[in-house]
C-alpha cells in the first residue's frame, strides 16, 4: 500500500519483471518526508501523460513498482533520493523518468527532482551471473583426474619451476647451472627462465627489463654468453642494450611475433642452433647503413640532375622511383595535374616554392619527395614526404 495525501492505493507485489530502475535525487527547500514525496509523484503527474502512462494505473498493473524513497533534512532542505522500478520499455521508461523532473512542489516547499540515471536491471543480474559463474567455476568445481601419462610430465615440471634460483645482487631468475657452466644462455624474463628449465636447459638467467644488470655484464666477461631473445621489438631493444654494455659471443631469436616462454621444446632447439656470432650482427649492421648511405648519395645526384634542368624554367618534373620522368608539366598546372592524374609519382622537382597545399597533395598521391626553390609558409609536414630545396643540393 501507498500513502498519499490521507489516501492509499492497493498495490501489487514488486514484479519479477522489472527492466530498469530509475535513479533521482530529489532537493527541497524546506523539511518533507517520505509520504510527502510519495504524495507529490502521484499528484502532480496525474493526468500528464494520459492513461497508458498513469502512475497509478501502472501500479495497480504491476508495471511500476513500489516507489522507493528516502530523504533527510538538513540545515532547513530536504536531500533524498528516489527509486522506481519499471516493466515498461525503454522509450516509456524514459518518459515517466522524464516526467519526474516536471514536479516543482513537495508538500507546502519548493522542490527540485533530478534523474541521475536508469538502470538496466537485466544487464546488472547478467553481471552478477557472470561473476558468481567465476567464482563456482573456481571454487567449487572438484579438480579433474589427472591422466596417468601426464604425471610424469606434471612432476618434472614441478621440480624444475621449483629449480629457478636467484642469482647475484640483484636477485635475477637464473637455472641451478649458471656457476657451474661456461655457457650460459640470457633471456629477458622469468617466464623464459621457466620456459627453457621445463625443456631441460639448466645454464640461463634473465635480465629482467632493459636496463642490464651488473650481474650480467660480469658474468659476460668470464663466460661464454648467447643472448637468446624475443622476435619482437622487446627483443631488439634488449639486444641493442646488450650489445652496448656487455660481452656478447652469440644471439638467437625466437621466431618472428613469438617469445621465448612460449616456445615448444623443438623451436627451442631450432633458435639455439641458428644462433649466429655477434660479430656477424655487427656486420649486418654496418653494411646496412653503408647501404643507407649510398642510396642517399645517389638520391641527391639524381634530384641535382633534374634540379639543374627545371632551374629557371617554371616546370616541374614527376619522377617515377627510379628517377626516370614519368611527365614534364608547367608549375602553374602541378596542382592540377596532381589532382586529376593517378601516375606514379615518387618524386617532384619543380622551379617553385614547395607550399602547404603542394604538400598536402603529395602526401596523399603517397609522394615521397618534394624538391623545391623553397619552402613557403608551411605549418605541418607529413613524416611520409621529404623536403629538399634547391639550396641543399
Amino acid at each position: 500500500m501507498i500513502e498519499f495525501d490521507g489516501g492509499v492505493i492497493p498495490m501489487k507485489a514488486p514484479s519479477d519483471t522489472t527492466k530498469y530502475l530509475i535513479h533521482a535525487e530529489i532537493i527541497a527547500d524546506g523539511v518533507v518526508e517520505r509520504p510527502d514525496v510519495v504524495g507529490a509523484i502521484f499528484g502532480q503527474t496525474e493526468g500528464l501523460l494520459g492513461e497508458d502512462l498513469d502512475l497509478r494505473e501502472l501500479q495497480k498493473t504491476g508495471r511500476i513498482g513500489r516507489i522507493e524513497v528516502k530523504v533527510e533534512s538538513k540545515g532547513g532542505k530536504s536531500y533524498g533520493e528516489i527509486k522506481v522500478p519499471s516493466s515498461l520499455d525503454k522509450i516509456e521508461t524514459a518518459i515517466l523518468a522524464a516526467a519526474l523532473e516536471t514536479i516543482e512542489r513537495v508538500g507546502p516547499c519548493s522542490a527540485k527532482i533530478r534523474i541521475l540515471k536508469i538502470e538496466d536491471v537485466r544487464a546488472s543480474k547478467r553481471r552478477k551471473i557472470v561473476e558468481r559463474a567465476k567464482d563456482i567455476l573456481r571454487e567449487l568445481f572438484e579438480e579433474p583426474e589427472i591422466e596417468s601419462e601426464k604425471i610424469a610430465d606434471l612432476v618434472r615440471q614441478a621440480v624444475r619451476a621449483e629449480e629457478v634460483i636467484e642469482y647475484g645482487e640483484e636477485k635475477l631468475p637464473a637455472g641451478p647451472a649458471v656457476n657451474d657452466s661456461d655457457a650460459i644462455i640470457v633471456v629477458e624474463g622469468r617466464a623464459d627462465v621457466l620456459n627453457l628449465l621445463r625443456h631441460g636447459i639448466k645454464n640461463v638467467i634473465a635480465v629482467e627489463g632493459t636496463n642490464v644488470p651488473k650481474t650480467i655484464i660480469e658474468l659476460s666477461k668470464e663466460k661464454t654468453v648467447t643472448a637468446f631473445l624475443d622476435g619482437d621489438r622487446g627483443g631488439d631493444l634488449i639486444l641493442k642494450e646488450l650489445l652496448q654494455v656487455a660481452d656478447i659471443d652469440y644471439v638467437a631469436r625466437a621466431p618472428e611475433g613469438k617469445g621465448v616462454e612460449d616456445l615448444t621444446q623443438k623451436e627451442i632447439v631450432k633458435s639455439l642452433r641458428n644462433k649466429v656470432p655477434v660479430e656477424q650482427i655487427h656486420i649486418v649492421k654496418r653494411e646496412h647503413q653503408t647501404k643507407e648511405k649510398e642510396e642517399k648519395h645517389d638520391t641527391i645526384i639524381e634530384l641535382k640532375k633534374h634540379k639543374q634542368d627545371v632551374e629557371g624554367r617554371l616546370i616541374a618534373k614527376l619522377l617515377d622511383k627510379n628517377f626516370n620522368v614519368i611527365k614534364e608539366v608547367p608549375v602553374r598546372d602541378l596542382v592540377k595535374v596532381l589532382k586529376t592524374n593517378n601516375l606514379k609519382v615518387s618524386s617532384i622537382v619543380f622551379d617553385g616554392v614547395i607550399t602547404q597545399r603542394v604538400i598536402d597533395l603529395a602526401a596523399k598521391k603517397e609522394i615521397s619527395c618534394l624538391v623545391g626553390v623553397r619552402l613557403g609558409s608551411v605549418v605541418k609536414v607529413p613524416t611520409s614526404v621529404r623536403i629538399i630545396t634547391f639550396d641543399e643540393l
